[in-house]
């Protein structure tokens, strides 16, 4: 569709942005400068061009109208130069992104900023706030997923074969409910064998991931976990339904004690869009209730597959968590840029959240975290919120290292008629988060404690098979980690060939740390 815009389009959404023919951006220093940008948009992606550029630079106020007003969102702002949104430069909205994170710069000129994005179907927003997968607020060519993740695993140890394996399931989805599970092995995808990994830009990777993840029907052909021999034909259709966070979860009784263990994939509010109770708060509700009542003096949380989410939800886990001496006193500080910190109560952000006068009636000697590459953002705030107050150690590799999170703004325009057309959602970085005592800027990721590695054909919960959970029975039963990061496989329960090497397939899966509660809270 084509339009013409000159002065000013009226945004509707969450929070908004306007369009102007000029724009006004002050300097880290305080000095003003005034650049007339030229050019009119003449479709919907300059106007979302546009859009994007003065939420992020310029001031969210008035819907992006004011001229007057300077409260620029993006928490690197001040680093970023007056460009042309309009320009020719930029293709897209997208490519006018990447240039301005390049200026998100730390010590040594890194680039600090991997995380800005734009979601053009809405379905990020749907999926963590309202914990319904695949539901979309723009119509596209698919609607609801598979709910399942895949990856590539090396198969020998000269790494020379790889396997396409099925790392987690969602309980509610269509895979789950088919009966797929971790370490399914896929040998076949719509009856085509040739799915070995060829690099992220080979013919066979992307055949995977536009079966897996671009499609609307699939049929696998799968070697079932444990065994080499046993094989089953699925046949999925993408729908949307509930999310269930918990992939699994169990209680162990480990050197006379109640150890309580579970995995986490995503952080799913807690409370809809509706301000109401979600499936998510209504898992863990039963999941906590449970664990105390069984008394356990230990807690391991496995968040290795997961890319974060919802703050509000990483607030729970915080606060089901930690100790009864934590109420009441700070759970974590807030970090914006300047301007916004210089009018916090004008705006309406808050400076710190503290944990809740009641807590969960945990009494634990120790919280272990299971991490990887893969443990981002609101998982990685998670356990750092936890560090002031009790004894957290992580076992398995580096997180990712996202410290920083976003307020989404909802970014439309409206055609000649007067009708709002949704572009995209924004999610550009906001502000980041420190712990009680002014711990963070974990760029780089958060290291572990002990080292242990992840195996595919290692089930959920098995404390003989899973090298992290061996590591951890270790030390919950002789007070230290195993001397030699192969404790599993010294115990002979496996060759150790199929460690999980890559990343999950899906990278559209990342979801960072999202703070809904801000977006309402923004004036």
């Amino acid at each position: 569709m084509n339009k013409r815009f000159t002065l000013a389009i009226l945004i509707a959404g969450s929070m908004c942005a306007g369009f102007f023919s000029a724009c006004k951006k002050e300097s880290k220093a305080g000095g003003t400068t005034t650049t007339t940008t030229s050019g009119t948009a003449t479709s919907d992606e300059d106007s979302l061009k546009y859009l994007m550029y003065n939420t992020m630079q310029v001031s969210y106020v008035d819907g992006g109208r004011s001229t007057t007003t300077s409260l620029p969102t993006y928490y690197w702002y001040s680093n970023v130069p007056t460009l042309n949104p309009l320009s020719s430069t930029y293709a897209n909205a997208d490519s006018l992104l990447e240039r301005m994170k390049e200026y998100a710069v730390g010590t040594g000129s890194t680039v600090l900023d991997r995380y800005s994005f734009l979601d053009r179907t809405g379905s990020l927003s749907s999926s963590l706030q309202d914990g319904v997968s695949g539901s979309l607020k723009k119509v596209a060519a698919t609607s609801g997923d598979y709910g399942m993740e895949v990856t590539y695993v090396y198969a020998d140890a000269s790494m020379s074969t790889t396997y396409l394996y099925v790392l987690y399931v969602d309980k509610n989805s269509p895979a789950g409910q088919a009966g797929l599970q971790r370490g399914d092995r896929i040998t076949a995808i719509n009856g085509d064998t040739n799915i070995s990994y060829d690099g992220t830009s080979g013919s066979n990777y992307t055949k995977v991931i536009n079966a897996l993840y671009n499609s609307t029907s699939v049929t696998l052909k799968v070697n079932k976990v444990g065994t080499s021999s046993t094989t089953a034909t699925y046949s999925l259709a993408t729908t949307t339904y509930n999310i269930n966070p918990v992939l699994f979860d169990t209680t162990y009784t480990i050197n006379g004690a109640k150890v309580g263990y579970f995995v986490f994939y995503t952080f799913t509010s807690t409370y809809t869009s509706k301000g109401v109770a979600s499936n998510t708060k209504t898992v863990l509700d039963a999941l906590f209730s449970r664990f105390k009542s069984e008394g356990i003096t230990n807690l391991i949380v496995d968040l290795r597959y997961n890319g974060g989410g919802s703050v509000t939800t990483a607030e729970y886990l915080d606060s089901a968590i930690a100790p009864a001496s934590a109420a009441g006193k700070t759970m974590y500080y807030y970090l914006y840029n300047d301007k916004l910190t210089a009018n916090l109560d004008q705006v309406g952000l808050e400076a710190s959240v503290n944990f809740p006068a009641s807590m969960g009636g945990l009494a634990l000697d120790n919280v272990f975290f299971i991490t990887s590459g893969n443990t981002a953002s609101a998982s990685e705030m998670t356990l750092n919120n936890l560090k002031p107050y009790m004894n957290v150690q992580l076992v398995g590799t580096t997180t990712y290292g996202k410290p920083c999170g976003f307020i989404t703004f909802t970014l439309s325009d409206h055609d000649s008629t007067g009708k709002e057309q949704y572009l995209a959602d924004l999610y550009a970085i906001n502000f980041a988060t420190e712990n009680a005592n002014h711990t963070g800027g974990y760029y780089s990721g958060i290291s572990p404690t002990d080292s242990a590695a992840d195996y595919i054909d290692a089930p959920w919960g098995s404390l003989t098979q899973d090298e992290n959970l061996y590591n951890i029975k270790y030390y919950l039963t002789n007070g230290s980690y195993p001397a030699n990061t192969g404790g599993r496989l010294a115990a002979g329960s496996n060759s150790g060939v199929l460690r999980v090497s890559k990343a999950p397939l899906n990278t559209k899966k990342f979801s960072g740390m999202v703070d809904y509660r801000l977006g309402k809270k923004l004036k």
